[in-house]
């Protein structure tokens, strides 16, 4: 898929420390790209240099084709993790008055302000001063200033701050209705259940360094462990007794009527293979491939490259 945006051995360094060290990521058009990383990965600092509030000491940048230039800025639209909105001004004014800074004329800035408004249903807030607002509210008007000028490059840093489930999908379908009408967007988030659900591609910084990037569902597939969760009943005798020995029972329980299992099969086994050994001697109920998710992909990536990091400066010593 064609890359809208991209950055190319990117390396950030401050007065002691290296935020980002020869980072590269290849953002699809019409994408959401989730970049993830614990906290003091380097994730601020790359999406400071693409907003071209920083610069990197080493690296290109590519805004659709072009190099990365002042003129992509007016492009962009970037909602921080800090909140920025100034609390003794009111909500209606703000709005408009940041609208215009993004070059929206005032007439088109209030016909758009009036039909988001109206959306999230904050019209009776207009006149209010932010200070007002509750977490989530501020955080609605925050998110409409992000996407009033139209910019085809959207970056969302915890965009689901403050919000309860309710407007967190509120939220959702927007960020989806946004990629479906054109939008490229960089989604910066710790809650990996939002990325399984919302990003089609992710980059996982640790460290400074990329330690994993790809598609959403090809990693998911590389991470899996040929583990099957099965739900029976009816069975002649323990479920050790009927599967061949190189078979891995992880897990056995009893619930109401129904037996959980979770079974493990060796390289070159088959799940045909499995159900085949099951049925002449159980009711199945279910059978399911059990997927890793991206949280624990996270967890087990980020502490593997921890590890593997440790031991080759314990090498050194």
């Amino acid at each position: 898929m064609e890359s809208y945006f991209s950055a190319q051995n990117i390396t950030k360094r401050y007065a002691h420390h290296t935020a980002l060290s020869g980072v590269s990521i290849e953002v699809p058009r019409q994408s959401i790209f989730g970049l993830l990383g614990p906290n003091g990965a380097g994730k601020t600092s790359l999406i400071r240099i693409i907003n071209q509030i920083t610069g990197p000491d080493e690296g290109e940048l590519f805004f659709n084709g072009e190099k990365l230039n002042p003129r992509h800025t007016e492009m962009i639209g970037y909602l921080p993790e800090e909140r920025g909105l100034y609390k003794k001004m009111k909500v209606g004014e703000q709005a408009l008055y940041l609208a215009q800074l993004k070059g929206v004329s005032r007439q088109d800035a209030l016909k758009k302000l009036r039909f988001w408004f109206e959306k999230f249903e904050i019209q009776a807030w207009w006149n209010k001063k932010v200070e007002e607002l509750s977490k989530g509210m501020q955080q609605k008007v925050q998110f409409i200033v992000t996407i009033i000028h139209d910019p085809s490059l959207l970056i969302f840093d915890e965009p689901f701050s403050g919000f309860d489930p309710i407007n967190v999908n509120l939220l959702k379908e927007e960020i989806l209705n946004l990629r479906k009408n054109g939008a490229t967007i960089i989604f910066s988030t710790h809650n990996m259940a939002s990325v399984e659900e919302l990003c089609d591609n992710i980059a996982l910084i640790n460290k400074s360094h990329k330690i994993l990037e790809g598609s959403v569902k090809a990693i998911r597939k590389t991470y899996k462990t040929n583990t099957f969760a099965i739900e029976y009943n009816q069975y002649t005798g323990p479920l050790r007794a009927i599967l061949p020995a190189s078979y891995e029972l992880l897990d056995e329980q009893q619930d109401d009527d129904l037996t959980k299992a979770t079974v493990r099969l060796p390289a070159g086994v088959s799940q045909n293979e499995l159900i085949s050994a099951l049925l002449p001697h159980i009711a199945l109920h279910s059978f399911v491939e059990i997927i890793p998710t991206m949280n624990d992909i996270f967890i087990e990536t980020v502490n593997k490259a921890t590890s593997d990091s440790t031991n080759s400066q314990n090498a050194l010593l």
